[in-house]
Formats: structure tokens, C-alpha cells, sequence
């Protein structure tokens, strides 16, 4: 409830990107299609990265926001039973149309085999992926004006009261909300439901989702990211690391200490995860790494899912990673053409 906001005259800001998250989180994930043989579902949301807003002056309500959402989803043909990949929304915006959102969609490990899931993503899922991407901006300022605005009732403007007024009416002209549970895509009974959390974090946090390819096998990339003689070589510094192959539960200091961490778990070959901090985030804030290595015919695709980034930091974040792990590996040793 706002505070000190007489008649709703003051303008009043909610940042609500950690709301989007969890309004994803609920919509999206566990969406599934099926035509024959062939079965794809959404099986998270990766990341949300981008600006969201919702704000009020003089009784009326706007949202500005503009995010890029990244979902992984899984499926299976009368082929492969195991196959993985994810969708790009590279724009959602306060101004977007149903027929204006853009679907990027990338198949891990594709071949010949598995690469007609793509016409089931784009036939059926890609449609319903649209409808609820388009509620987002109405469900956003319903929910969200809440917590910006008095009551109606406390409101003895009648200037205000009548933006009051318009700007319910306005939302009330909202395209209906779309049944999940419609025939052809819906929520499996056990979806998993937006996580309580126990305690307050110091930031308020986002994702960021990457996907870089290396011309070289996931063992070398695996190497290349945990041996103390490649890691001096790509960061240009001495790093403080465990003799490889590192255990799980010790520390890493790169670049000098401006990047460090602890090893959570390592899959030899497929998979790293960290808790992973900048020496400047508040004392004791982490945000969880996680490198999943993708092998195919030649190549490597290293997926890449940062959590717990604070609000503010995703382009700095995603600009040094870009620049100081993946453009310095590739230089480095020869792993693929640099951008």
C-alpha cells in the first residue's frame, strides 16, 4: 500500500522484473504439445532480463517494460525420447502486438533425427507461447497497481478519482485471460508452483541465460574452465584454484579476485556449477552459475544460466562473460571464430 500518497496525486515507481519472473514461472512452464509421435513442453524459464515497471501519478496506472525471455523446453519423436533446446523471445515490450513477438529456437545436439520438433514448436506451441506473452502487460498493472494506488474509496480527488476510474475501466477491456487447461496445451498436475522464499535476498535478483559454441569437444571446454594452467592463460592472472580436477566444496579466485566462488558440483565433462560473486556485491551475495556442456559433430554449445544476479548488474554481467570468458577462451586457444 502506498504511503503518504494523498488522493494518489504523487508518482510512485514499483520495479516488479522479480514479479515478472515468478509470473513466467507460473504461465509458462510445464506448457506442452503433441501431434503423432512427436511431444514438446516447456520445461522452464530460463531467464528474464530487461526493464519492468509499473507507475502512477494523479490516479492513473502505466507499465513501461521491455524484457527478453529465454525457456528451455524438452520433447521426444518416434525417433529420439530425449530431446533439448530452448526458445528466445529476443523482445517483450509495453508496445508489442501478438503477431509482432519474435521466436528464436535453438536444438541442442541437432540432426536429422530430432530437428522436425521444430515444426511442432512453431505449429502449436509457438500460438499459445503468444497468447499468454500478450496478457502479460494487463495481468502486470492488475496485480501490480495495488500496491501504488489508495483505494477508490480513500480518494476524495475528484480529479484523481476519475484517472481512478478510467484506468479501471481500461483494464477491464483486457483481452480475457487464457485457460491453461485448453485442449491442446496445458499444465501437467504436478507443475511446480512460485518457490516461498525463507528469508529476505540483499538484491532484488534476475537470470541471465547464454549459449556460446567452441570448435573443440566438451572435455577440452570442461578443462579449459577448471585447470589452473588454462585459466591463467585465458584471464591473463594468476588464479587461485584446486590442483585439477578440483573437489567439489572448494573456493576459485579469478582475474585478481575480482571474480570468485565455490565449486558446487561437477559432472566430468557435462556439467559446472558455482556459487559465483564480483568482489564488489554486497558482502555475502552470490549468484549460482551454472555451465552445462553440449557436445555435437565438432562442437561444443556451453549453456549458460546465471541466478541471482542483482537487478542492475544483468549487462555488465553478461557483457564481461561474453568478453572475459567466452571471446578470451576462443582467442586463447584457437576454440571457434570470435564476434
Amino acid at each position: 500500500m502506498v504511503v503518504n500518497n494523498p488522493n494518489n496525486w504523487h508518482w510512485v515507481d514499483k520495479n516488479c522484473l522479480a514479479w515478472s519472473k515468478e509470473y513466467f514461472d507460473e504461465k509458462l512452464t510445464g506448457l506442452h504439445v503433441e501431434e503423432g509421435a512427436k511431444k514438446v513442453q516447456v520445461a522452464n524459464v530460463s531467464s528474464v532480463e530487461g526493464d519492468v515497471d509499473v507507475s502512477q501519478r494523479k490516479g492513473k496506472v502505466i507499465s513501461l517494460f521491455d524484457v527478453r525471455i529465454v525457456l528451455t523446453f524438452k520433447g521426444s519423436n518416434d525417433k529420439v525420447d530425449d530431446i533439448n533446446g530452448s526458445i528466445t523471445v529476443p523482445e517483450l515490450a509495453y508496445d508489442s502486438s501478438s503477431d509482432g513477438l519474435v521466436f528464436d529456437i535453438s536444438i541442442y545436439n541437432e540432426s536429422s533425427e530430432n530437428s522436425s520438433i521444430t515444426d511442432l514448436i512453431k505449429a502449436k506451441l509457438i500460438p499459445e507461447l503468444r497468447k499468454r506473452l500478450i496478457q502479460f502487460g494487463p495481468d502486470l498493472i492488475e496485480t501490480n497497481s495495488k500496491d501504488i494506488q489508495l483505494e477508490a474509496e480513500k480518494v476524495t480527488s475528484t480529479y484523481t478519482k476519475a484517472n481512478l476510474t478510467q484506468s479501471s475501466m481500461s483494464g477491464s477491456k483486457s483481452e480475457p485471460k487464457v485457460d491453461a487447461k485448453s485442449a491442446s496445451v496445458s499444465k501437467p498436475a504436478g507443475a511446480q508452483q512460485t518457490k516461498s522464499q525463507s528469508s529476505v535476498p540483499k538484491y532484488n535478483t534476475t537470470t541471465l541465460h547464454l549459449e556460446p559454441t567452441f570448435n573443440t569437444s566438451a572435455e577440452q571446454i570442461y578443462i579449459t574452465l577448471l585447470d589452473a594452467s588454462r585459466i591463467a592463460a585465458w584471464t591473463r592472472s594468476h588464479p587461485e584454484i584446486e590442483q585439477f580436477p578440483p573437489k567439489e566444496g572448494s573456493s576459485f579466485r579469478f582475474f585478481g579476485g575480482a571474480v570468485l566462488g565455490k565449486l558446487l558440483k561437477l559432472v566430468p565433462n557435462e556439467q559446472i556449477v558455482e556459487l559465483w560473486r564480483l568482489q564488489d556485491w554486497k558482502e555475502g551475495h552470490y549468484a549460482e552459475l551454472d555451465m552445462r556442456m553440449i557436445q555435437s559433430s565438432g562442437e561444443t554449445k556451453l549453456v549458460v544460466k546465471f541466478s541471482g544476479i542483482p537487478i542492475g548488474e544483468e549487462e555488465r554481467v553478461r557483457d564481461n562473460f561474453e568478453d572475459m570468458y567466452v571471446r578470451s577462451i576462443k582467442i586463447t586457444f584457437g576454440f571457434g571464430a570470435v564476434l
